[in-house]
């Protein structure tokens, strides 16, 4: 039972980390998610390093990852990620559907996967689906 002061989860703001090497995708990741009303973008990170701070620091809900990403990729972020702040939610988000690359992120502790090519039709649906303990792995 909900005391009159609790806020129901399903109206929380859901705090956000985007992570892709990529400055000019992660601006239009964060200007398509910043028009849903429960979805707020704590910050951004190019790289597995910048990351991991950026988690100690800002504590997001949920982090959307590059799968490629130059020096550490995505697995290895969200492997670590996994190990050291298990509470947050990971959603790979990589431009390839093989098979190879969806078992990977899975194994390393991804709850979620879009495709690149589908961000806008999928991304919003994809952090509410994980945020409220789902999980979605789109395929093509």
């Amino acid at each position: 039972m909900m005391s009159e002061k609790e806020t129901p989860p399903e109206t929380l703001p859901i705090r956000l980390l985007l992570v892709d090497d990529s400055a000019a995708f992660r601006g239009s990741m964060r200007t398509l998610l910043e028009t849903q009303p429960r979805l707020t973008v704590l910050g951004e990170a190019g790289d597995g390093p910048t990351a991991m701070r950026l988690i100690g620091k800002l504590s997001p809900d949920v982090v959307i990852m590059d799968v490629i990403m130059p020096d550490q990729n995505g697995v290895e972020v969200t492997r670590q990620i996994s190990a050291r702040y298990p509470s947050v939610k990971v959603i790979a988000l990589s431009m390839h559907a093989e098979d190879r690359f969806v078992t990977a992120m899975r194994s390393a502790g991804a709850v979620g996967y879009v495709l690149k090519d589908q961000v806008a039709e999928q991304l919003a649906a994809a952090v509410l689906a994980v945020a409220g303990g789902q999980v979605y792995f789109q395929r093509p």
